[in-house]
């Protein structure tokens, strides 16, 4: 069995919960700022945002504005731009990045793994052959070679063309 180590999660698995603590994929793009809160597109009913606690380099979200916990509750435009907006995150990605693989997909409630169980996205992660390699299993240690910054900038570059 293949494991993808993530040992930088920790940070935000464990960091205190505040009650008043809002939902970040409502509250982030009410904010004027895309860069700090990397957010790479913005469309009519979705938008596309880097996950700041990546498994992975380029590890990518896809989330409708609207604060859906549930699948069935999507409207059809919703729907459409979501798939539309995962097809062209895995275009961009090929281009950018040319991972070897992906892995596409939804976390539905908590016990399936969602971290943010009342507000559905897709979770686009890129992989490459070579990704769970000994460095995290021996040494405890994972190599991404680019800091999220600088991955933001370069995809953003080719979001900036979907509009």
């Amino acid at each position: 069995m293949e494991i993808l180590w993530a040992p930088w999660r920790i940070q935000y698995i464990e960091r205190p919960k505040q009650q008043d603590e809002g939902c970040i994929f409502c509250d982030n793009p009410a904010k004027d700022d895309d860069q700090k809160n990397l957010i790479l597109y913005r469309g009519n009913t979705c938008f596309v945002v880097m996950n700041r606690y990546p498994y992975n380099n380029a590890h990518l979200l896809v989330v409708p504005y609207r604060h859906i916990g549930n699948f069935a509750e999507f409207d059809a435009t919703e729907r459409l731009e979501l798939m539309n907006l995962l097809v062209d995150c895995q275009r961009i990605l090929e281009r950018s990045l040319s991972p070897h693989g992906y892995n596409i997909g939804m976390n539905l409630g908590k016990a399936a793994g969602a971290g943010i169980e009342q507000h559905l996205h897709f979770h686009i992660v890129p992989r490459w052959n070579g990704d769970t390699n000994f460095m995290p299993v021996i040494a405890n240690t994972d190599v991404i070679s680019e800091g999220l910054e600088h991955t933001w900038q370069r995809l953003r570059q080719d979001f900036s063309q979907l509009k």
